[in-house]
C-alpha cells in the first residue's frame, strides 16, 4: 500500500513505513545542496530527500572547526553557478560559507527535504524493482529504510570518522596535548603556549597565522616543502564590478575569468613549470625578506603535481616575517615528553602538537553498495563521464577537481543527472546503466603525487584513457561533455525493470511494483 504525502511517498512494508522518493541525495554539504536546487529547477516533478549524518548542513564546512578554517579556492568558483557570492572576501572563512549555504537552503525551501541525523550504511539495487533500498542509522542507534529510484552521492571524498594516521614515532610519549584538525576541540586554549604543527598543506597553512596571534610561538614542521600561491583575499575587480552592474552579471564575469585563469595556470605549470615557479616565489621573497630560505620553499616536484596551497594576503608569510612563527624542514626521529626531536638532532619544544598530516580517502561515503545481491567492489568498475560507474544503475556521484574548485564539478554533475532523469521520463524507462561490454585500456586515475591520493589509489574505481570511461581534471572539457553531448550515447543504456537486459530506450517500460 502506498500513501502519497507531500513530495514523497510512504511505502508500508508490513509494520514498517519506508519513505520512498524519486531521488535520494546523500549529504547536505555543497554537493547535496547544489543537487537539490538543480533538481527543483530542472526536474520539478521529482520527489526527493536529502539524508545527512550530522545535525546541520555544510558537510566539510560544518565538520572542521579548527582556527581560521577557510576556502582554498575563490568563492566565485566555489560558489554555485545559480547563486552569486556577494561578500567582499573572495577567499572566504568557514562561517561565511555556512551562511551562504543557509541562504540557499532558505531561498529554495530545502529544510523540509533534509533528514538530519541519518548516516547511510548500505544501498542495495534491485533491477527487478528498479530502485535502491537504502538503510540509514539514526543518532539513537535505530535504523530506517528508504527507497529511491535514483541515488545521488554528495558525501565528499574523505573519511569523516578517521583521519590519516601518519604513525609518528613516540607520539604516545608526549605529555602535552595532541590535536588533529579534523577533530579540533572547541575549548582548546593555546594562548601563550608553544605549538608545533606537523604538516605543510592547506590545513597547516590556515592554522599557523591564526594560532600565532595568541600562542607564544608556532612552528610548522614539514617533511617536504609545498608550493604556495599568495593572493589577496578580496578580489578588487569583482568588488568593483558589483558596484556598476547587477550582482549576477558581475559574478558570472568573474567566475568565467577565474575558471580561465585556473586552467591557464594549471596548463602552464605542466608545460612551463619554471615560469610558474618564478611567479610563485616572488611574493614569498617579498614578504619573508632575509627569512626566505629557498630549500624550505622549493618542493621536489613541480607546481600542480600536487595541489597548490593558497595563502590569502600572505598571512602565513607575514607571521613568519614578524617572528611569531617559523618553518622547519626535517624528518621526525621521535616525539619526546616535551616536544619533537628531529633526525638532524634539533629539538622543537612544544606544549601542543597539531597533526595536520592529511586526510584519508573514502569512496562513496563508505556506504556498502550492492547490485542485485552482489557487493560492489569499486576497483572493478570504471568511471563513466566522471560521475557514474560502469554497470551500476541509477547512481551518480560527485568527485570534485584536484586542480580547481569542487563546486565547478558539482554543478555540471547535477545538471547532467537532471538530463538523465528527464530522458528517462521522456522514454518511459526506469533504469539508466552505463554498460561496459568491452575491454578498456587503463590509465592512472590521478596524475598527482599527493600522499592522500597515492595511499588510496588501489581502493578507487578505474580510469580509462578516453571518454566516456574517464574521470578528468579538466572542467572546461567536462562542461562541454556533460552539458551538450547526447545523454543516450549508446553506452548509457535505458531500460525498463523486470528484464535481464532491459528494453532499449524508447520501448515501453514495465512499471515497477510499489
Amino acid at each position: 500500500m502506498t500513501e502519497v504525502t507531500g513530495t514523497t511517498r510512504i511505502v508500508n512494508e508490513g509494520s514498517a513505513a519506508a519513505e520512498s522518493v524519486d531521488v535520494l541525495i546523500v549529504g547536505a554539504g555543497i554537493s547535496g545542496i547544489g543537487m537539490a536546487v538543480h533538481l527543483r529547477d530542472k526536474c520539478p516533478g521529482k520527489s526527493f530527500a536529502i539524508v545527512e549524518r550530522r545535525d546541520e548542513i555544510g558537510g566539510t564546512w560544518n565538520l572542521f572547526q579548527y582556527p581560521g578554517i577557510r576556502s582554498d579556492s575563490d568563492m566565485h568558483t566555489l560558489g554555485f553557478n545559480f547563486e552569486p557570492w556577494t561578500e567582499q572576501k573572495a577567499i572566504a572563512d568557514g562561517p561565511s560559507i555556512i551562511k551562504y549555504l543557509h541562504r540557499i537552503k532558505a531561498k529554495h525551501d530545502l529544510e523540509k527535504h533534509i533528514r538530519f541525523g541519518h548516516k547511510v550504511l548500505s544501498a542495495s539495487w534491485s533491477s527487478e524493482e528498479a530502485r535502491w533500498t537504502v538503510t540509514a542509522e539514526k543518532a539513537d542507534g535505530s535504523q530506517v529504510t528508504m527507497h529511491a529510484n535514483f541515488v545521488y552521492m554528495g558525501a565528499g571524498y574523505y573519511d569523516y570518522d578517521h583521519p590519516y594516521d601518519a604513525q609518528i614515532e613516540g607520539l604516545q610519549n608526549f605529555r602535552g596535548e595532541v590535536v588533529h584538525p579534523q577533530f579540533w576541540p572547541k575549548d582548546l586554549d593555546y594562548a601563550g603556549k608553544k605549538v608545533v604543527i606537523i604538516g605543510s598543506g592547506a590545513t597547516a597553512v590556515t592554522i599557523v597565522p591564526v594560532v600565532a596571534e595568541k600562542a607564544s610561538h608556532v612552528t610548522m614542521l614539514q617533511r617536504t616543502p609545498t608550493w604556495y600561491a599568495a593572493r589577496p583575499a578580496k578580489d578588487a575587480l569583482a568588488n568593483f564590478l558589483r558596484k556598476i552592474m547587477p550582482e549576477k552579471w558581475a559574478y558570472a564575469i568573474i567566475r568565467k575569468k577565474n575558471v580561465w585563469m585556473q586552467d591557464i595556470t594549471f596548463r602552464t605549470s605542466r608545460d612551463n613549470p619554471e615560469k610558474v615557479i618564478r611567479k610563485l616565489e616572488k611574493p614569498l621573497k617579498k614578504e619573508l625578506g632575509d627569512k626566505y630560505v629557498k630549500e624550505d620553499y622549493t618542493p621536489p616536484y613541480g607546481p600542480w603535481e600536487q595541489r597548490l596551497c593558497l595563502v590569502p594576503d600572505s598571512d602565513m608569510f607575514k607571521a613568519i616575517a614578524a617572528g611569531r612563527a617559523d618553518l622547519k624542514t626535517g624528518h621526525i626521529d621521535t616525539v619526546t615528553e616535551s616536544g619533537i626531536r628531529l633526525k638532524s638532532g634539533e629539538t622543537l619544544d612544544a606544549d601542543i602538537i597539531v597533526t595536520a598530516t592529511g586526510l584519508k580517502l573514502a569512496v562513496a561515503g563508505k556506504v556498502a553498495f550492492e547490485v542485485d545481491g552482489k557487493p560492489v567492489h569499486w576497483p572493478d568498475h570504471y568511471y563513466y563521464k566522471g560521475c557514474m560507474f560502469s554497470d551500476i544503475p541509477n547512481l551518480a556521484i560527485v568527485f570534485g577537481y584536484l586542480n580547481a574548485s569542487w563546486t565547478l564539478k558539482a554543478d555540471i554533475v547535477s545538471e547532467f543527472t537532471c538530463r538523465v532523469l528527464n530522458h528517462m521520463d521522456a522514454t518511459a524507462t526506469r533504469i539508466a546503466n552505463p554498460v561496459l561490454d568491452t575491454e578498456l585500456e587503463q590509465e592512472q586515475l590521478f596524475d598527482f603525487s599527493s600522499g592522500y591520493i597515492q595511499r588510496s589509489i588501489d581502493e578507487l574505481p578505474r580510469n580509462s584513457t578516453a571518454m566516456p570511461w574517464k574521470l578528468n581534471q579538466d572542467y572546461l572539457f567536462d562542461k562541454k561533455i556533460l552539458r551538450n553531448d547526447p545523454v543516450d550515447d549508446g553506452v548509457l543504456r535505458f531500460y525498463g525493470p523486470n528484464s535481464q537486459q532491459g528494453a532499449e530506450a524508447g520501448e515501453p517500460a514495465l512499471e515497477a511494483a510499489e
